[in-house]
């Protein structure tokens, strides 16, 4: 009643409309309406997501293992040359006929869990801080070394190596584990025409501030979502932004509705992906506990799960959530990305996207919740014990990637408390982007509740 009162007291002072709704709302849920989606075949979009060439440049085939060992683990059952490239790679065969390895969608939407391959799992042992391997003049050796020795593989290479010229110095994080993806988004579009999607030489966009840290959301939870991306600015066509990343090498529009077209099958294989099952033992009348809690305390903004479940698909304003501000803030701080794609060739055609900014976050659906750690969009929290404690949260943190194991009770990362930031390698939750603050929900709980529902979220 009396936030109704205020909306009416601010529409007859004269206040505009829209300013007095978002007013209104900036301490309730925001529902995602939903966007239509094409519809594909499964199969042909896991054969394409994994030997498609929507990267059609990279490095030429026999100079790729000289870098990179050749890899007889073959996880994804490929054949031909594929058989000894690593799943994070394609090869592919160039405009001139060359082939070439390409980077694939699998760098950062696969992960290796107890031996398994899991297609679709964010990959959290991604390393962006490593300034060797992401150093420009990496790039332009490569480069040179081509053009003198073989210019035929050097124009399969060529657009690859211009791009990776231009981004590879840009992307670094402080920590690793978590992705870059916001700021490579910037950058691939920085030196494309928005309609032709041409390159050129000069940026067309300015691209700078902070990289903004992002962990890697499971693909499992998109049939369910609205909205793409941590802050649901993702609207319309999925397979639109699926498909951005052949902008490292796109040649042109044409080009990229001939990948475009693909799309809708490898959204259909997303769509078919199921969470894998938690492989332990579940103490089930404790989970059943748990469950009651979760539908108390938890289900308003991420849902109902099992037979008749549902997902209300809610933007929860950071007045709310209070978790690390800087990802939906990125948002207002770079509007010329945002004006770039939302008149670019994406935004067109009979089934556009655009970019819808928000001042907060999704809260997801939790299907498989116990195998995504770590936690929170920066991946700030290594277990579930911390998201639902905050006290528990440790400012400093390292866990073991060489040699990673898992929690199962606390659920998460195994994990080691620091005293102070160190490296690469330890987690520094007082740095911008990279806070563990917020979402303090479960801190009502008893720890004995907290057990439960966290037991209740081993099913999911």
């Amino acid at each position: 009643m009396k936030k109704t009162l205020v909306l009416t007291l601010l529409v007859g002072m004269g206040f505009a409309f829209t300013t007095a709704l978002r007013l209104y709302r900036e301490d309730e849920p925001v529902p995602i309406p939903p966007s239509p989606q094409r519809s594909g075949d499964a199969g042909k979009g896991y054969t394409y997501l994994t030997t498609g060439d929507y990267i059609k440049s990279g490095i030429p085939y026999n100079y790729f293992f000289l870098g990179f060992p050749k890899d007889l683990n073959n996880y994804l059952h490929r054949d031909s040359l594929n058989a000894v490239v690593s799943h994070e790679y394609t090869a592919v065969k160039a405009a001139n006929g060359e082939i070439v390895v390409a980077p694939n969608c699998l760098e950062c939407h696969a992960q290796l869990f107890d031996n398994k391959l899991y297609v679709g799992l964010g990959n959290t042992f991604i390393d962006f801080t490593d300034r060797k391997k992401l150093n420009p003049r990496g790039a332009a050796m490569a480069e040179n070394l081509l053009l003198k020795s073989d210019p035929h593989k050097y124009d399969a290479a060529a657009p690859f190596l211009r791009a990776m010229k231009v981004i590879s110095g840009a992307l670094y994080t402080e920590v690793r584990g978590v992705n870059a993806a916001d700021r490579l988004a910037d950058l691939l579009v920085a030196h494309r025409d928005p309609q032709t999607l041409r390159w050129s030489n000069q940026p067309v966009i300015d691209v700078s501030g902070t990289v903004v840290p992002t962990d890697t959301p499971p693909w499992w939870l998109l049939k369910k979502k609205h909205a793409m991306f941590y802050n649901g600015f993702g609207r319309g066509d999925f397979g639109r932004f699926l498909m951005a990343s052949n902008l490292l090498t796109v040649s042109d529009s044409s080009e990229a509705r001939e990948v475009d077209s693909h799309f809708n099958d490898v959204l259909a294989y997303i769509y078919s992906i199921e969470p894998p099952k938690y492989p332990h033992a579940v103490d089930a009348p404790l989970a059943k506990k748990g469950g009651v809690l979760f539908v108390q305390y938890c289900s308003k903004c991420h849902g109902h799960y099992g037979a008749g479940g549902d997902y209300p698909n809610l933007l929860i304003p950071a007045s709310i959530i209070r978790t690390d501000s800087l990802l939906y803030k990125s948002n207002y701080q770079s509007p010329q990305f945002i004006d770039w794609f939302n008149k670019s060739w994406f935004a067109q055609g009979d089934h556009p996207a655009r970019l819808e900014s928000f001042d907060g976050y999704i809260a997801p659906p939790l299907d498989g919740i116990w195998v995504t750690a770590p936690y929170l969009h920066n991946g700030s929290v290594p277990t579930l014990e911390g998201v639902l404690n905050s006290k528990e949260r440790p400012i400093y943190w390292s866990r073991d990637f060489d040699h990673p194991q898992y929690d199962y009770d606390h659920v998460g990362w195994k994990y080691t408390r620091e005293d102070s930031a160190r490296g690469t390698t330890v987690y520094n939750t007082t740095l911008p982007g990279y806070g563990n603050y917020g979402h303090t929900f479960g801190d009502r709980l008893s720890p004995q509740e907290r057990k439960a529902v966290i037991e209740y979220l081993k099913t999911l």
